[in-house]
């Protein structure tokens, strides 16, 4: 055990002497079974004092056998909310025990299980619940309250300008595909990213059990809240490979981790660390990661989308319309050479951000309400319904079954073939287009692959010059 289970021993102690119970003078052993498996944290103190309560009869073996406790004591005998509570309750359930008995904190995240949830204030509390089976479990929390859609406070409207920006972010949201923003300071990527999720469709029950068990685990869910809304996640450039990963001595998710069914936004492209991006090619392409250690391997979900920013130059303002790069060619590359061709050649869509003059931030009709997430959203969710009913999402879409969902006319042969001999694009950067020309034929209700549609793909691709 960790520090903080081993000072588990005087919280107890403590804990039931100050609840009004006498604590025997006498040596105490406890096991923690299987001893192979390293615990941490809080979370055993209420277990550990009902077992102790048990031992000495003053809580009812029979009763006591039938909850799964979790929670951290304080020294007054208060019961403190620990993380993990919903995948416990899960565990509750598949070892066919009454309910789980818990901090009140950490109702909502358990009530998620579907398992009976008693919340408790105080250890006193607790004893007279395993006395009294007769007492109700918590029944304020309703399936469609947990459910319940919640708006995201961010919308796309408020970003005055960007129409090609906007719609790359359309085409991300409908097929789930990575995108990559090139523009000057202040043209307005962050405002773009960060209102990504606002036209994201709700995530289902299946998702938001899998997020807040994540933010559980993690301990980073608020008081009595769950992930309702897709995760987004926007770490500093200064972030480790194990912060971005996940890691640690006892494996923890990382950032890929904790924007899973999210966004991952990271911003300043270049800035991060040549390996913490490397690292991200297996996230980005299997939906999962691993972390190995010594004594174990822990497989996190990461199925996000990521939303990557940076500036064309050093200085930020190569191909900006008023202000001149003092760049050199040398300086360029060497920033841009930052970011691997193999990482570059992941992500699906590149869009150059211009920065908006003052003439359009001043003009009533770009005050309007034009291009709301609301209403970019309704189609987003449209042509996603399509691709559900092939499976999957289309940037996901693999090899063996391109050609069938994405089959082309000679015309759009002719095209792409044209591009792949000009441009140099790769293979991979010709299925890509494909995956993308695909997702705007479905936000176009089209059946087919057309022209105009590889055409728009094509300049989201850099080799195409995009940014």
């Amino acid at each position: 055990p960790d520090n903080s289970v081993k000072e588990s021993k005087e919280r107890v102690r403590a804990a039931i002497i100050n609840s009004g119970l006498e604590f025997p003078p006498q040596r105490i052993t406890l096991n923690l079974a299987p001893a192979d498996i390293k615990k941490e944290g809080g979370v055993f103190d209420l277990p550990i004092a009902m077992a102790i309560l048990a031992a000495l009869d003053i809580a009812p073996k029979d009763q006591v056998k039938d909850y799964l406790f979790v929670g951290e004591l304080s020294l007054n005998g208060h019961v403190r909310p620990v993380k993990g509570v919903v995948s416990a309750a899960f565990l509750a359930k598949k070892l066919g025990l009454k309910g789980i008995i818990c901090p009140i904190a950490n109702t909502k995240e358990a009530s998620l299980s579907g398992v009976a949830v008693w919340p408790v204030k105080n250890l006193m509390e607790v004893i007279q619940l395993v006395r009294d089976p007769s007492l109700t479990p918590a029944s304020f929390l309703r399936e469609d309250k947990l459910f319940e859609e919640k708006a995201y406070p961010l919308d796309l409207g408020e970003v005055t300008g960007q129409a090609l920006a906007k719609r790359a972010l359309e085409i991300a949201a409908a097929g789930g595909h990575n995108m990559l923003m090139i523009g000057p300071p202040g043209a307005g990527k962050s405002m773009l990213a960060k209102r990504l999720p606002s036209i994201l469709p709700s995530l289902t029950q299946e998702e938001i059990l899998e997020c807040t068990r994540i933010y559980s685990a993690a301990g980073k869910l608020g008081r009595n809240s769950i992930v309702a809304t897709p995760p987004f996640r926007s770490p500093h450039h200064t972030i480790s490979d194990a912060g971005l990963i996940g890691g640690g001595t006892v494996p923890a998710p990382g950032e890929v981790t904790l924007a899973h069914t999210g966004v991952l936004f990271l911003d300043e492209l270049p800035e991060f660390k040549r390996a913490a991006l490397e690292a991200m090619r297996q996230p980005i392409e299997d939906g999962e990661v691993t972390v190995s250690r010594v004594s174990t391997a822990i497989t996190f979900p990461s199925r996000f989308q990521m939303i990557a920013a940076m500036n064309p130059c050093p200085c930020g303002f190569l191909g900006h319309p008023k202000r001149e790069c003092r760049c050199t060619p040398t300086q360029i590359a060497k920033y841009r050479s930052r970011i691997s061709g193999p990482l570059i050649d992941r992500i699906d869509i590149h869009v150059w951000v211009d920065p908006v003059d003052a003439e359009s931030i001043l003009s009533p009709t770009n005050k309007a309400k034009t291009g709301t997430s609301t209403l970019i959203r309704e189609k987003v969710v449209k042509a996603r319904q399509t691709q559900q009913k092939r499976g999957f999402l289309n940037a996901r879409i693999s090899d063996k079954d391109l050609d069938a969902i994405c089959p082309l006319d000679a015309s759009c042969k002719t095209m792409l073939l044209s591009a792949m001999k000009q441009y140099h694009l790769s293979m991979r950067g010709y299925k890509r287009v494909i995956k993308v020309a695909r997702t705007i034929a479905d936000l176009e209700g089209a059946s087919d692959i057309k022209d105009h549609h590889i055409a728009e793909a094509l300049q989201y691709r850099p080799e195409m010059g995009a940014g």
